[in-house]
């Protein structure tokens, strides 16, 4: 029950209370008048609408094209995918007694358009005696129109306002609708009730977004009994990337993005997801990525389906390896993108970073951190880089391997004020210099700064030396502004070179 036009109203009814002649719609006051021992439930919509979204991914056993309909109906679009039931009519009789099985009472319908299986699932009780007290309908290729005729007009999703006045004009069917002339319809109503005829009738298209994207390549195991051991879903997945790898391999594709979805017999799903740093089809690999979290999958009363899809997938050619790893793929960097899809599997996608450039020729940031599975990021380049036009360029000037977090100050003793140092202090340890290089000139991002900030710590020119002192150690320092009567420039140590 839930509140409704300012009353109680029942939302919803079971057999029980259908057959003592409740339903949906009736002011609670009259339903505990007909029956005095209703329980009557407060509705909970949240909670409804999550178990339908359950029951939507539960679905996808079936197609992996699943959507919502309102707050009581799904769309299935088994296009391509009856056959592997053996037919449309055991695909609907296996899915409504997995439903009964379940507790759950269900109509269905399969059809050439939405429109049509919508209202034939919904309106159709006895106009196909072909198909006997099933709790489903099959229309014929092409027979929408007769299916459609004998239903009620509400069979095609008009608003109760359009209802009630082609019931004042006697159209209380869907065939006195088409039997009328188009034109005093459409002025009279608007383009709504003939827009839902054609689409139900196929004569145009209705677009259903499905719930999820739609996925790449998918493989799908069903088993004959519930399986519930950690051999035996191993097992499958391995036997489904094997399945799926192959289909890569036949369009030169790779995944990046897998989804494993085990159905479970009480109607409940369980999603393992892994993702790669590079394209890849190496069946081995990949169930290495699943093998540790495989472990986290409660099989529940029994796994009795599991599903495999490539949810993102990029062109990888074939490869070849050298003579003495014949039949390796661990060619280039295969084998860091290995180690990295390995420690995101085990340390998680928040604890793994690359390093991606970024637009500033600033060096602190011209590189940010990144997720290494990314489809957008591209690995920095050894050296650090600047920006100009958007283009990426790499500096002429050798770049150290480490920076430090935040430029630390020095003390520098230069004999010429624009001259290298030839002694500077960090950290309480003094460095004799004995070979400099330099200065390489870095501007300021003074379109980034506020007027009041230019002329602070870290707004001001930067000129940069390569230094190496006696010991054999390679510093990256550089002295910020330039040398002025009322100001002497700041020296800082930036990074260190091999």
């Amino acid at each position: 029950m839930a509140p409704l036009k300012g009353a109680m109203r029942l939302v919803a009814v079971d057999a029980s209370a259908a057959e003592a002649g409740l339903k949906m719609g009736l002011p609670l006051a009259d339903a505990r008048a007909l029956v005095p021992a209703l329980d009557a439930v407060a509705a909970d919509p949240d909670a409804d609408a999550h178990a339908l979204a359950g029951l939507a991914d539960w679905c996808q056993r079936y197609t992996p094209w699943t959507a919502v309909d309102g707050a009581d109906g799904l769309w299935l679009d088994i296009s391509g995918c009856a056959h592997l039931f053996g037919g449309e009519a055991a695909l609907l009789t296996d899915l409504s007694e997995r439903l009964a099985v379940l507790g759950l009472i269900s109509r269905a319908a399969v059809a050439d358009t939405p429109g049509a299986a919508w209202a034939r699932a919904r309106f159709s009780s006895t106009n196909a005696p072909h198909d006997g007290d099933k709790p489903w309908r099959v229309v014929a290729p092409g027979a929408m129109a007769k299916a459609m005729a004998g239903l009620p007009t509400a069979a095609l999703r008009l608003d109760a306002v359009t209802l009630e006045g082609l019931s004042r004009m006697g159209v209380r069917r869907v065939s006195d609708l088409m039997a009328l002339p188009r034109g005093p319809i459409a002025q009279r109503f608007g383009s709504g009730p003939l827009l839902r005829l054609d689409q139900a009738l196929g004569v145009v298209e209705e677009p259903v977004s499905p719930r999820r994207p739609t996925l790449v390549l998918r493989t799908r195991m069903a088993f004959a009994e519930p399986i519930g051991t950690a051999t035996d879903i191993a097992c499958a997945t391995a036997r489904l990337l094997d399945a799926l790898c192959r289909r890569l391999e036949e369009g030169h594709q790779g995944a990046r993005r897998l989804i494993l979805t085990c159905c479970r017999a009480d109607g409940s799903i369980a999603e393992i997801r892994i993702g790669t740093s590079r394209a890849s089809r190496d069946a081995d690999h990949l169930a290495r990525l699943f093998r540790d979290k495989l472990i986290d999958i409660d099989p529940g009363f029994g796994i009795d389906a599991m599903l495999l899809a490539a949810v993102e997938a990029e062109p990888l050619a074939p490869l070849q390896g050298g003579l003495g790893d014949v039949g390796s793929h661990d060619n280039g960097g295969e084998n860091i993108a290995r180690l990295l899809d390995r420690l995101v599997g085990r340390l998680g996608a928040g604890r793994v970073f690359a390093l991606a450039p970024h637009e500033s020729h600033m060096p602190e940031k011209a590189q940010r951190p990144a997720s290494p599975l990314a489809t957008a990021v591209k690995t920095a380049a050894p050296t650090l880089g600047f920006v100009a036009n958007h283009e990426s360029y790499a500096p002429t000037t050798p770049r150290p391997i480490h920076l430090l977090p935040m430029p630390e100050r020095i003390e520098v003793m230069a004999p010429v004020p624009d001259h290298p140092p030839v002694i500077f202090r960090w950290r309480r340890h003094q460095h004799r210099v004995r070979h400099a290089e330099g200065p390489e000139r870095i501007g300021p991002e003074w379109w980034l700064q506020q007027p009041e900030d230019l002329g602070r710590e870290g707004t001001m020119t930067r000129d940069y030396y390569r230094i190496e002192d006696e010991a054999g150690q390679r510093f990256w320092v550089y002295r910020e502004g330039l040398y002025r009567a009322d100001m002497q420039p700041c020296w800082y140590l930036h990074g260190f070179f091999s």
